[in-house]
């Protein structure tokens, strides 16, 4: 794998990582109202949180798992490729269902990175 491989790993890791923090520990902040484009009274709601915190764990585990694939792992392509292969289809499915731009926000430094270490 290359540094440039790793490098842009890093960043989708900690954008991940970032999402993590903002559904799970900043669920009702002026920063996740903007990012989801949801008021915080609705933010503030048992049911959006608990959706939210859930949401977030899964994130995090992405996060995680790209900076152990690219950094621990024997098979670092295998285990990055797939985590980023699966972080453009939900972009991709979110640019359908939610907001077109998730698959410039969410999958373009994961399309760069996959590109990196593929080829």
């Amino acid at each position: 794998m290359t540094l440039l491989s790793k490098v842009l790993i890093t960043l989708v890791a900690i954008e991940f990582l970032y999402i993590m923090y903002i559904e799970t520990f900043a669920t009702t902040s002026k920063t996740t109202s903007r990012v989801f484009k949801m008021e915080k009274e609705e933010l503030a709601r048992d049911s959006v949180q608990t959706l939210f915190k859930n949401q977030g764990i899964y994130n995090g585990l992405i996060g995680l798992g790209l900076l152990y694939g690219a950094y621990l792992s024997s098979a670092p392509k295998e285990i990055t490729g797939m985590l980023l292969v699966y972080i453009l289809l939900v972009a991709l499915y979110g640019s359908f269902t939610s907001d077109r731009m998730i698959i410039v926000k969410q999958g373009g430094i994961a399309l760069l990175a996959g590109i990196s270490l593929f080829f």
